[in-house]
C-alpha cells in the first residue's frame, strides 16, 4: 500500500442509469462527466476512470483525455498515464502545463526522448518547460531486489513485520476480484459508506494481515475489532508481545449524521503464541471522522510509535509523527517530525535502525512516484535526508523499507513496490547485497592506521579487472567485492615494502564484510647484514689466496639474494705518500670488483670507497714504529653486504624471509649471521687472557660490524677449561672477556654497547669432569663467546662458534 489505507466508500442515491437515461445524448455526455467528477471528489478513482473512459470513447475531446490522464496519475498507473498524456498533448488546446505533465509521465516510464521529439514536433521547446530529467541517483551499495519467497500473490502484497518467533506478517488483498477493471491500488479512498463486498478503490477484497510461519505456511490473521474492513500495517513490539495495526471500521453515522467520511485508525492487541489477537485498543489520537492515523511503526528502543497522518497542523498531504508510550501503554501527544522529513507532498511508512531513519515520500526529490529515503537520526533531531537511489527506488512506487532479524538471527531487508516485472500489483522484495564489503586497516609498525597517501590496487582475478577502492574518514581502505570471486591486492608506498595478498575471496563467504589488516613497513635501506675483511701484501692490490674464500662466500650470497649489494671500503698502511696510497686503495677496491665478476656479480652491484691511509685501525701513523702484524691490519678492504642498497628503489620483502618481522630490521641481520655462522668465538692459551694475533682480525670484523650497525649490542661471555679451581677460573674468564672488550674499545666501540658476563668453568663445551679430554677438547672450553642483539632488550640468543666473521 503506497500511502493510505482505504478510507471510506459511498452509495449514491441516484444511479448512473437514471442519470444517463433521462436526458439527450449531449446532456448525457455532460452528465457522465459530472458524475465522474463527483466520484473523483469522493476518491472513487477506479469508478471515475471507468466513466471518463466511456465518455471519451463516445466523444473524444481534449478535456476528457486530460481528465483520464489525471486519474491515471493519481492511481499511479504510469504506463497508461503516459499514453493518455500523449493523447492529451495531441490536441490543439494543449497547454504548456499539459506538456510538462506529459514529460513527467515520460520520465516515469523511460520514454523521455520520445516525448521530447513529440512536443518539439509541435513547435514547443522541452527546455522552456523547465522539466528536469529524472534524478539518476544510485544506491550507495550495489544491491539487487528479489521477490520475497512465498509472500507475493496476483494481488497487492506489502509491508512486513516479524514477531519474536520469526513469523512474518504482511498485508494482502489476495482474495476475490470484482467486475470493475483494476487500474491500480493501495490508496484507500474516501467514501461516505463502505461497500459490503469490496474495496471501491481497488475493486478487490479489503486488505487483511497474513502470517507466514517459519515453515513457509501462509494463513490469514483475523482482526477482532468489530466492523473491520481494511486491516493492515502490522508492527510488532517484541518486548510486550503487542501488535499495532491500521484498520478502517464500518461506521454508518455519528450523532445521527450520515454525511460522514470514515478514515483509518491505529489499534493494538496482544498477539498470542497461537497467532490469535487478544483485546483491541485504540491509540488516543485517533479521530476517524476528521483525519487518518495509519502506518504504525514501533521503535522499541526509543519507546516511540511512529505513524502517518493528515491531522490538522501538518505540512501538506500526509506527514510523519511519533508519540511516546510506556509499558502501561500511556501515550504522549503526537509530535510532527518537522520540515526536514515532512514536505507538502505525502510522507509515510517510517522505520528506524540504529542512527538511520527511513521513510517514503512523494515530496522529496526522487527517481519515481514514491521513493524511500534515509536520514541521520538522533533522539532529538533528523538530518541529511538522502534518496536511497536505484535500484532500491524505481520509476514506480517504493515504500515500507524494513530491516528484520529472521528466526536464524540473520538480518533481512525488505521493501514493497509496484515496479514492473512483479508478480502482482504490489510485491514485497528482499534487498540483497550484490557486493560483499571489503575493509582493510593499513597500519604502520606502531600499529597506527596510515592516513597519508599510499596506492592500493585491488584486482578481481575471477572477472579479470580492477576494483575501485576508497578511503573512509578514519583512513580505512574500502571496496565492494563481487560474490563468488577471488581477489588480489597490492598496497605500495614510496620507501616501504609493498604488501601483496592473493588470499582474498568471496567464494563461500557468508558474512557481509571481508576484513584484513596490512602492515606497511619502511624499507631499511643500506642495512649492513654481513661484514668481512680481506688483506693485501705491502704495496700490492692483487687478491691473495687467503682472501679468496671470503670473496667466494660473498659471491655465493649475492647470487642467492638479489637484494644484497656489496660495499667495498679499501685502505692502505701509512708507508708511502698520501697521494700514492689513495691510488693504491682505489686499485684494491677495483680488484675486488674484478674478482667478483667471476661470480657473475655485475659492477653496478658493488659500491666502492677508498681512503688511502686516512682510517688506520691502530696507531701506525707516519714515523711511528709498528710491527708488520699491525701494518697488515691496515692493508685491507672492508667488505659489507648491504640489504636494499638503493634508496631510490622499491623492494619486496624477500621470499626467503617472508616470516621475518621487518618492523625489526635487525632480524634480517641475525638470520644472515646465523646462516653464515659469522660471529666469532675467541680462543685463549692455557691459563692466559692475552689475545692471539689470529683473533685480532676477527675482532676487527666485529668492530666494523658494530660501527655499521649502531642499534646492536655486543654480549661477551668469558669461559675457562676445567683445570684449576672454581675460585681461580672465574676471575680468569673475566680477564678474557675484558681483553675482548678492551680491544674493541680501542677500535672505537662505545663501552655502553658491550655487556660482559663470565662463567669460569661452569659452562664447558666438553665436560672434562665426565670424560677424558684431549688438549683440543680443553681448547674449546678456553674461549670467549660473542653474541649480538638489539640494545632495547636483553639478548638471550644461542651460542655460535666459528673462526671467521
Amino acid at each position: 500500500m503506497v500511502l493510505i489505507m482505504k478510507k471510506t466508500f459511498t452509495i449514491l442515491s441516484i444511479t448512473a442509469a437514471m442519470i444517463f437515461g433521462s436526458v439527450g445524448v449531449t446532456e448525457a455526455q455532460k452528465s457522465k462527466i459530472r458524475y465522474a467528477d463527483k466520484q473523483m471528489e469522493l476518491m472513487n478513482y477506479t469508478h471515475a476512470l471507468e466513466v471518463y473512459e466511456q465518455a471519451y470513447a463516445h466523444k473524444p475531446n481534449y478535456e476528457t483525455a486530460k481528465k483520464v490522464a489525471g486519474v491515471e496519475d493519481i492511481i499511479r498507473d504510469y504506463d497508461k498515464s503516459y499514453e493518455w498524456w500523449k493523447t492529451t498533448v495531441g490536441y490543439d488546446e494543449a497547454t504548456n502545463s499539459d506538456y510538462a505533465q506529459f514529460l513527467r509521465a515520460a520520465q516515469l516510464t523511460d520514454n523521455f526522448d520520445e516525448a521530447v521529439s513529440i512536443i518539439e514536433a509541435k513547435g514547443v521547446s522541452a527546455d522552456s518547460l523547465d522539466v528536469a530529467k529524472l534524478l539518476t541517483i544510485k544506491s550507495k551499495k550495489k544491491v539487487k531486489l528479489e521477490p520475497a519467497e512465498g509472500l507475493n500473490s496476483a494481488g497487492s502484497d506489502f509491508d512486513l513485520a516479524i514477531d519474536s518467533n520469526g513469523n512474518k506478517y504482511f498485508v494482502s488483498d489476495r482474495g476475490g476480484i470484482y467486475p470493475s477493471e483494476m487500474a491500480s491500488l493501495r490508496f484507500d479512498a474516501k467514501n461516505k459508506y463502505f461497500s459490503e463486498e469490496k474495496s471501491d478503490y481497488t475493486d478487490r477484497e479489503y486488505f487483511s494481515v497474513y502470517k507466514q510461519d517459519t515453515s513457509g505456511n501462509v494463513t490469514e490473521l483475523v482482526s477482532n475489532v468489530p466492523g473491520t474492513y481494511n486491516f493492515s500495517d502490522p508492527s510488532y513490539d517484541k518486548g510486550q508481545g503487542i501488535l499495532f495495526y491500521s484498520i478502517t471500521r464500518d461506521i454508518k453515522k455519528v450523532k445521527k449524521r450520515e454525511d460522514i467520511v470514515v478514515q483509518p485508525e491505529i489499534y493494538y492487541s496482544k498477539l498470542n503464541e497461537d497467532g490469535t489477537m487478544e483485546g483491541f485498543y485504540p491509540v488516543p489520537f485517533n479521530d476517524s471522522i476528521r483525519y487518518a492515523v495509519m502506518n504504525p511503526y514501533v521503535d522499541e528502543e526509543a519507546k516511540r510509535l511512529y505513524f502517518t497522518s493528515d491531522m490538522p497542523g501538518g505540512m501538506g498531504g500526509t506527514d510523519l509523527y511519533y508519540a511516546t508510550y510506556d509499558a502501561e501503554m500511556t501515550f504522549g501527544a503526537p509530535v510532527n517530525l518537522g520540515s526536514t522529513i515532512n514536505t507538502s507532498g505525502n510522507e509515510s511508512h517510517a522505520f528506524r535502525k540504529d542512527d538511520k531513519f527511513y521513510f517514503s515520500s512523494t515530496g522529496h526529490p526522487g527517481v519515481g512516484g514514491m521513493d524511500v529515503f534515509q536520514a541521520d537520526y538522533t533522539d532529538t533531531q533528523f538530518s541529511n535526508v538522502q534518496n536511497m537511489g536505484m535500484p532500491i527506488n524505481s520509476l514506480a512506487d517504493d515504500f515500507a523499507y524494513r530491516e528484520v532479524l529472521n528466526e536464524k538471527g540473520k538480518e533481512e531487508v525488505f521493501i514493497s513496490s509496484n515496479r514492473k516485472g512483479g508478480q502482482g500489483l504490489d510485491d514485497i522484495y528482499t534487498i540483497q547485497d550484490v557486493y560483499k564489503q571489503f575493509l582493510a586497516r593499513v597500519i604502520d609498525c606502531e600499529g597506527l592506521v596510515i592516513t597519508d597517501s599510499y596506492m592500493a590496487t585491488l584486482r578481481d582475478k575471477t572477472q579479470n579487472g580492477n576494483v575501485q577502492t576508497t578511503r573512509s574518514g578514519n583512513g580505512e581502505l574500502l571496496a565492494e567485492l563481487e560474490p563468488d570471486s577471488d581477489f588480489g591486492i597490492v598496497i605500495s608506498k614510496p620507501g616501504y615494502f609493498s604488501v601483496t595478498d592473493e588470499s582474498i575471496t568471496t567464494k563461500g563467504f557468508e558474512g557481509d564484510t571481508v576484513k584484513r589488516e596490512y602492515t606497511l613497513i619502511a624499507i631499511p635501506y643500506q642495512l649492513p647484514v654481513y661484514v668481512d675483511i680481506v688483506y693485501y701484501d705491502l704495496d700490492k692490490f692483487k687478491i691473495r689466496d687467503d682472501a679468496k674464500p671470503a670473496l667466494d662466500k660473498l659471491g655465493e650470497m649475492m647470487n642467492k639474494y638479489p637484494f644484497l649489494d656489496l660495499l667495498v671500503a679499501s685502505h692502505t698502511d701509512s708507508r708511502a705518500s698520501d697521494e700514492y696510497n689513495i691510488i693504491l686503495s682505489n686499485n684494491r677496491a677495483k680488484a675486488v670488483t674484478e674478482y667478483m665478476a667471476q661470480h657473475n656479480i655485475s659492477a653496478d652491484r658493488i659500491r666502492l670507497e677508498w681512503f688511502g691511509e686516512q682510517e688506520l685501525v691502530n696507531g701506525c701513523e707516519d714515523g711511528q714504529p709498528c710491527s708488520e702484524v699491525d701494518h697488515q691490519l691496515n692493508r685491507r678492504s672492508e667488505l659489507i653486504l648491504e640489504a636494499f642498497p638503493d634508496p631510490s628503489k622499491g623492494y619486496e620483502i624477500p621470499e626467503s624471509f617472508k616470516d621475518l618481522n621487518f618492523c625489526d630490521p635487525e632480524t634480517l641481520f641475525e638470520d644472515i649471521q646465523k646462516e653464515l655462522e659469522a660471529i666469532p668465538t675467541i680462543y685463549f692459551d692455557f691459563d692466559k687472557s692475552m689475545l692471539r694475533s689470529v683473533h685480532r682480525k676477527e675482532l676487527e670484523r666485529t668492530a666494523i660490524m658494530l660501527k655499521r650497525m649502531p642499534n646492536l649490542m655486543l654480549y661477551i661471555e668469558g669461559h675457562t677449561d676445567q683445570r684449576g679451581s672454581d675460585e681461580y677460573n672465574k676471575p680468569l674468564s673475566e680477564r678474557r672477556a675484558d681483553a675482548v672488550k678492551k680491544y674493541l674499545i680501542e677500535r672505537g666501540i662505545e663501552d655502553n654497547r658491550m655487556e660482559e658476563t663470565w662463567f669460569g668453568e661452569t659452562k664447558p663445551v666438553n665436560d672434562c669432569n665426565e670424560i677424558t679430554c684431549t688438549e683440543a677438547m680443553h681448547q674449546l672450553n678456553r674461549r670467549t663467546e660473542l653474541r649480538v642483539g638489539k640494545s632495547s632488550f636483553t639478548y638471550t640468543g644461542r651460542k655460535k662458534k666459528v673462526d671467521t666473521l
